[in-house]
């Protein structure tokens, strides 16, 4: 296998130059032609799909993880939409990002360049592989794909219609690689393929990101956990509160945007935790000494509850004194990806932003809006959680790298 990943390798660099200076025309093309043909081949797609659900439910997946793997009719439609509307995004490649002119008559630029061969390794979820693949096209990278066993029918039906749609657009099929071999050796491999790859993209839970920490000798980034807290404070619309901690929970709990945990302040506490805990019907509520007080169903929280992604119908609650004890709790047990807080008072909201640690900061509003699509990045091909070359949903410019050029009339230095 160490053999086949190798010429997948050295495929993907021949496609390198091809496509990192095609036309910004030839790549939208691709990316609209592997659009129609995604919704052409459906059915297709939803066969491959059945097949994969079938093996998983075999296999005993977890609910939330069955939930990221299945396809429809719809989410065929909005693999197919987003890349549509990556196709319409403005090309980052060859933007000036700032430049100068320097005493001497240099002229001094910083321009978008791809980055070349981004790898990706992910779990369950077909999209990302039409996701990424998208994104990483758009900004004249190759993608190179290593996903899941549980999903392989899947991504190697997708990979083929974008492979397809490439070739129809003048450009190198190699463009989209699917690495088949879904072995644990292969994924060490994959993480070590130095000269290959030139940044590597996790999408996946804790033992994948602690595989790569252990293992990847080539550039990443760090796609962690979304242990995401909801505030709220003593000046909130409880209302709105309730609305926000709802959608964050419920609307789709096995995502990572999704919040895991909720601090209450003390003041609103008794009002409104009953009535969430109605509501949060069939999601699993345990909480501190308080928190059980006010509602007798929850179970007793353990550190370890706090610091949990749970990636399903479970929630952390904690009541909590003030601003400050909150902005504490969530230093202490946040993984750095969204931290939402719902308050009238703009101090209060200001604080938050200003002091709390985090990709993705939002007011009034749930952490289910921290994401490419939703955020107007037509997609993302990650959410990083570090703090160097991209933080936060990963749209095209993150898929970039900047190049100094320079210009000049024959200077020479002193």
């Amino acid at each position: 296998m160490a053999a086949e990943l190798a010429s997948l390798g050295v495929r993907a660099r021949a496609a390198v130059k091809t496509i990192s200076t095609s036309s910004s025309a030839a790549r939208d093309q691709a990316l609209v032609l592997a659009a129609e043909l995604l919704v052409a081949r459906s059915e297709k797609l939803l066969e491959a799909n059945r097949a994969d659900q079938a093996a998983a439910r075999a296999a005993g997946l977890a609910p939330s993880a069955l939930d990221r793997l299945a396809l429809d009719a719809a989410r065929v439609e909005q693999m197919a939409a987003g890349l549509r509307q990556v196709a319409a995004l403005a090309d980052p490649v060859g933007e000036v990002v700032d430049g100068w002119v320097r005493p001497n008559g240099l002229r001094v630029q910083r321009v978008r360049v791809p980055l070349g061969v981004v790898g990706v390794i992910y779990e369950n979820r077909p999209n990302v592989t039409s996701d990424a693949a998208g994104l990483c096209l758009k900004a004249g990278n190759v993608a190179f794909l290593r996903g899941s066993s549980s999903a392989l029918a899947s991504n190697r039906a997708i990979v083929a219609v974008l492979r397809e749609a490439l070739d129809k657009a003048g450009l190198p099929p190699d463009a989209v690689l699917l690495v088949e071999d879904t072995s644990h050796d292969t994924a060490l491999q994959f993480m070590r393929l130095r000269g290959v790859i030139d940044c590597l993209i996790p999408r996946g839970g804790r033992q994948l990101i602690e595989l790569m920490l252990e293992h990847a000798t080539v550039p990443y980034v760090l796609d962690g956990d979304g242990n995401c807290h909801v505030y709220v404070d003593a000046a909130a619309d409880l209302e709105m509160a309730l609305d926000i901690v709802l959608n964050a929970k419920t609307q789709r709990p096995g995502v990572c945007n999704a919040a895991e945990s909720l601090l209450v302040h003390r003041a609103v506490a008794a009002e409104l935790l009953p009535r969430l805990a109605r509501a949060l019907e069939g999601v699993e509520l345990r909480g501190d000494a308080a928190a059980v007080a006010l509602v007798p169903s929850a179970t007793s929280a353990t550190e370890a509850d706090f610091a949990t992604e749970f990636l399903g119908p479970c929630l952390s609650v904690a009541v909590v004194e003030d601003l400050g004890a909150a902005i504490a709790h969530i230093d202490r047990f946040s993984s750095g990806h969204s931290e939402a807080i719902v308050t009238e008072d703009l101090a209060a909201a200001t604080r938050f932003v200003r002091e709390v640690d985090a990709a993705a900061v939002l007011v009034n509003a749930s952490t289910r809006f921290v994401d490419g699509g939703e955020l107007g990045l037509g997609a993302e091909v990650g959410i990083s959680t570090q703090k160097l070359h991209a933080r936060g949903p990963m749209g095209l410019r993150e898929l970039t790298c900047a190049k100094w050029v320079v210009w000049g009339e024959g200077q020479t230095r002193t």
